[in-house]
């Protein structure tokens, strides 16, 4: 049993150097990387649970942990001591206290994930790290109306990784709450908000949105994948490092903004 209060972490990082959140065997993740981390603090090993598991080059600005420290530490100074241990590529932004009976992943009621898409001229390096840049300009309005038939419940089986059923009672079947292309200048993003994501289904959305902007795809291509996922052709997966977890949303939003 745990003798210190339920702690919430905040976390970011930049995904090209992991090999995904969860922990594996003989790779670097995030997940891995942290625990080592609280078992330097603590001088035990300490389990941490995410909101969900981000693909190996996938960013975060917003992942969501929890753990049951085996004793007290003041929030602030558990993130002052991570951050001296953990490498420039991974950091804990908050900590804070958990509300009774929360769960990183069990009381989370949204995730928001952002892609960013460039064009034109080459991206400075730092931009070009969490940006898929295209060939050339994509038709925007196209992609802006395809975009709209993901908002609301459905069976999203074609934008899921291969070998993706699903799991639980829900299937492949997740909502949808509001779907966004953001432009700006020669720089676009797609802004999902949802109550969960199959593994792949964010990257497949973006990736056969840029099929129907550059022409490869008509827009009923699109609707078809939303509509009947079982029959229609696969989408394809745009490149991991475009896309990061922006935020989980909580019930108690300070659990996650900490």
């Amino acid at each position: 049993m745990p003798t210190a209060p339920r702690l919430i972490l905040r976390v970011a990082y930049l995904g090209g150097g992991f090999a995904g959140w969860q922990r594996q065997p003989g790779a670097r993740t995030v997940q891995g990387d942290l625990e080592d981390a609280l078992e330097r603090v603590y001088r035990v090993p300490v389990a941490l649970r995410g909101a969900g598991r981000t693909d190996a080059g996938v960013h975060a600005a917003g992942q969501v942990a929890h753990l049951d420290p085996p004793f007290a530490i003041p929030p602030a100074g558990l993130r002052a001591a991570l951050n001296r241990l953990l490498a420039d590529d991974l950091r804990v932004v908050a900590a804070r206290r958990a509300p009774p009976g929360f769960d990183a992943r069990r009381s989370a009621r949204a995730k928001r994930y952002r892609y960013r898409l460039a064009w034109g001229d080459p991206l400075e390096p730092w931009e070009a790290l969490r940006c898929w840049q295209l060939a050339a300009r994509p038709d925007l309005a196209r992609m802006r109306r395809a975009l709209a038939a993901t908002v609301g419940t459905r069976d999203f089986a074609a934008f899921a990784s291969s070998g993706h059923s699903g799991t639980g009672a829900r299937g492949t079947e997740r909502t949808i709450f509001a779907a966004r292309l953001a432009v700006r200048g020669r720089h676009a993003a797609v802004v999902l908000d949802g109550d969960g994501f199959l593994r792949g289904m964010a990257r497949r959305i973006v990736g056969a949105l840029v099929e129907v902007g550059r022409g490869a795809q008509p827009a009923a291509w699109f609707a078809a994948l939303v509509r009947d996922p079982h029959t229609a052709p696969p989408a394809p997966t745009a490149p991991a490092h475009g896309l990061t977890l922006e935020r989980v949303v909580y019930a108690d939003r300070r659990s996650a903004d900490g």
